[in-house]
C-alpha cells in the first residue's frame, strides 16, 4: 500500500470547488456522538477497508470526539447523509483532516470537492471557533492507494501539495462496510 501525505501552508492555497447541483448542505455535527461517527466511518470507509477505528470502544470513540477543537462536518443531499470530514487540531497550529469521504452512493456527484473545500476552509479558521487554539499554520492529510480513484485528484485540485510518500506491506482486511454484505 502506498500512502501519500499532502499539505497546505496558507489559507491562500485553498482552491474551492464549485457547489454541486441540487440540495446539498454541509452541517457541523455539534454534539459529539460515537454512534453517528461510527455510522459515518463505516458507511464511508467500508468499501475501501477503513479499519483503524473499528476496534474502539464506545468510550474511546467519545474520547476521540471530545478532544478540544475536533469537529465533524457532514454533507447532506436532500436530507440524507452523503459524507463527512473530521478535523483534528494538533500542536502548534497544525490541523489534520483525519477522515474525509463520501458514502459510495454519493460519489461522482460533485459533492466531494465541495465537502473538502468546506472542511479545509473550516480548518483554516478553527482558531476563530476555539479561542484557546493557535492560529492554523498548516492543514494536512494523508490518502492511500486503497482510497477511491478520484481522491488524489480532488486533493490536488483543492491546492494540496505532496510532501511525503511511503510504501508498506499491509494485510488485506475483510471489508467492514456498514453491515455484512453492504453494497459497495
Amino acid at each position: 500500500m502506498t500512502t501519500w501525505s499532502l499539505e497546505q501552508t496558507s489559507p491562500d492555497d485553498l482552491r474551492p470547488a464549485a457547489e454541486p447541483p441540487g440540495d446539498v448542505r454541509i452541517v457541523r455535527a455539534e454534539i459529539p456522538s460515537p454512534e453517528f461517527s461510527r455510522f459515518l466511518y463505516t458507511a464511508v470507509g467500508g468499501d475501501i477497508r477503513w479499519t483503524d477505528r473499528l476496534g474502539l470502544t464506545y468510550e474511546q470513540w467519545q474520547a476521540a470526539l471530545d478532544r478540544p477543537g475536533v469537529e465533524t462536518w457532514v454533507a447532506y443531499e436532500n436530507g440524507t447523509p452523503a459524507g463527512y470530514v473530521e478535523l483534528d487540531p494538533q500542536d502548534e497550529g497544525v490541523v489534520e483532516i483525519m477522515y474525509f469521504g463520501l458514502i459510495p452512493a454519493f460519489r461522482g456527484r460533485r459533492i466531494g470537492g465541495h465537502l473538502l473545500s468546506h472542511g479545509v476552509a473550516r480548518a483554516w479558521d478553527l482558531a476563530e471557533r476555539w479561542p484557546d487554539r493557535p492560529q492554523t499554520k498548516r492543514v494536512w492529510l494523508h490518502t492511500c492507494s486503497k482510497d477511491g480513484p478520484h481522491a488524489m485528484d480532488n486533493y490536488l485540485r483543492r491546492g494540496f501539495r505532496l510532501f511525503e510518500t511511503k510504501t508498506a506491506e499491509e494485510e488485506i482486511a475483510e471489508t467492514p462496510g456498514p453491515w455484512p454484505g453492504a453494497r459497495a
